[in-house]
């Protein structure tokens, strides 16, 4: 990757927050049930979750959305739900977030797609789906198609999230892309099934390896198969490209004229559950914000090979992305955004570790500090230390402190073997931040009690536990300071 190209994409995703993007698609609910197992059920030879925790998130096409919010464009979301509790627990969750236009329309009798996935120990144990495909009625049809093309006026561009639900019918699809066409606007597929003329015109279609065979009986192992195949799809249906996401090995995106293969991105896959949901936002969320198609589908493929190195149905932020154009080396790569150390958080838990908290100003870190750090990285299997930043040091010390930047305290601490991560709050207390990272210990030194460690009773609420370390004598901030400073 050359410096310039690397500039050029660093740029382009500074731009994401001016992008506005239309979803049009099938809404589903993604409930995860999380728990352990230690016996085996005496009625039948099943095992027995105990069940400890609870996540529900929108799927679907509103999974697409989250992701649009993740990486700060503006969304507008057009799509059915039941009238029944999982409707409405969907609506809440996709009108709760930032930057949302939601437009979920209720349709009576219909059962709302509820995937609940059973997990223990990060094994997936079962998925239990409820759902109806059958289309929509004709009246309730086209006023969706009015809503989503008023919508569509008022954004960049359009995706249509098609996951055989019954919202995108042959003839929705092609009143949108028609629609999409009269106004100017780019229009986005991500597709099922093997009927590709309902989508015919599309100026981007995005089947993975699996769903490009089915849809033309052709093979598609080497790159030049998939290159045949989506050709073909280019020439017959009149798209303007194919964007074929091949897991592992990157992607392909095909023109009529052109051909560009992306190698994969991700060091390590851990899952690969909704990463083409991520790939179709950070497509449409670069072309909206003007960049050019080549670009958009590299942006797209380093934002997959992020998310498929998380666990879960994750999300790429822009963070995620400027940081594998550009990453930072050593023990940098340690300081981290807190939405990235709830991610990893939760990735270690999957993983059966247990995740330790502990926060302060780091000031000067003096031996003192070390020692308590190394305890608390005793206690647990991976350690999130949180730092206040400068401007609340400031509040809680006076105008004289911090003696060190929160840059280089962050880069000091992430530099030691017993921190795993580091992660800068700007509020008076770590409070937010320990919501957010759900660790699984929260220490603090011997200084405290129990009953004056913030943030104790949200962390045993979840069934965590609390620890005090041991001090060592005479090591403290202030009189280290003193002694700097006589």
């Amino acid at each position: 990757m050359t410096a310039e190209l690397t500039a050029d994409l660093g740029a382009y995703v500074r731009k994401f927050h001016r992008a506005s993007v239309l979803v049009v698609g099938d809404a589903m609910l993604d409930r995860y049930v999380y728990g352990t197992v230690s016996r085996v059920s005496p009625e039948a030879p099943v095992p027995i979750l105990t069940v400890t925790r609870e996540v529900a998130m929108p799927g679907g096409a509103g999974n697409v959305v989250r992701n649009l919010v993740a990486l700060d464009a503006a969304a507008a979301f057009v799509s059915v739900v039941g009238d029944d509790q999982a409707g409405s627990e969907l609506t809440t969750l996709v009108g709760g977030q930032e930057r949302v236009e939601p437009w979920l329309l209720v349709h009576g009798g219909r059962t709302t797609t509820l995937k609940t996935r059973y997990i223990a120990q990060g094994q997936h144990l079962i998925r239990a789906d409820r759902e109806e495909t059958i289309a929509l009625p004709e009246k309730l049809a086209e006023r969706l198609v009015r809503i989503a093309l008023d919508a569509m006026a008022a954004t960049s561009v359009t995706v249509l999230s098609d996951y055989r639900k019954g919202v995108l019918s042959e003839g929705v699809a092609q009143q949108l892309i028609e629609g999409a066409k009269k106004l100017g606007r780019k229009i986005i597929v991500d597709p099922k099934g093997r009927d590709y003329a309902r989508y015919r015109g599309a100026d981007v279609v995005t089947p993975n390896r699996r769903e490009l065979h089915e849809a033309t009986g052709l093979p598609v192992e080497t790159e030049a198969e998939i290159v045949h195949a989506a050709q073909t799809l280019v020439h017959q249906f009149n798209f303007g490209a194919v964007l074929v996401t091949r897991a592992e090995d990157g992607m392909s995106l095909i023109t009529a004229d052109e051909v560009r293969h992306y190698p994969g991105e991700a060091k390590e896959v851990y899952d690969v559950s909704g990463a083409g949901d991520t790939v179709v936002a950070t497509l449409a969320t670069a072309l909206a914000a003007e960049v050019p198609l080549a670009d958009a589908a590299r942006l797209a493929n380093i934002a997959g090979g992020i998310v498929v190195g998380k666990v879960g149905t994750a999300v790429a932020r822009p963070a995620d992305i400027l940081t594998a154009i550009a990453p930072a080396t050593g023990a940098l790569r340690k300081v981290v955004t807190p939405s990235a150390a709830a991610e990893a958080a939760e990735r270690w838990r999957l993983r059966g570790y247990k995740v330790g908290f502990t926060n302060g100003c780091f000031d000067l870190l003096h031996p003192g500090h070390v020692h308590l750090l190394e305890q608390c990285r005793a206690m647990c299997d991976r350690l999130i230390v949180g730092i206040n930043s400068d401007a609340s040091v400031q509040r809680l010390k006076g105008p004289t402190r911090p003696a060190q930047g929160e840059a280089a305290r962050a880069a000091v601490l992430a530099s030691l073997a017993s921190v795993d991560l580091v992660c800068l709050f700007e509020e008076d207390t770590p409070i937010e931040l320990i919501k957010r990272i759900k660790p699984d210990v929260l220490i603090k030194g011997a200084d405290y009690t129990r009953e004056t460690v913030v943030g104790a009773d949200l962390v045993e609420s979840w069934g965590g536990s609390v620890a005090l370390a041991q001090l060592l004598p005479g090591h403290s901030t202030t009189a280290t300071l003193a002694r700097l400073r006589g």
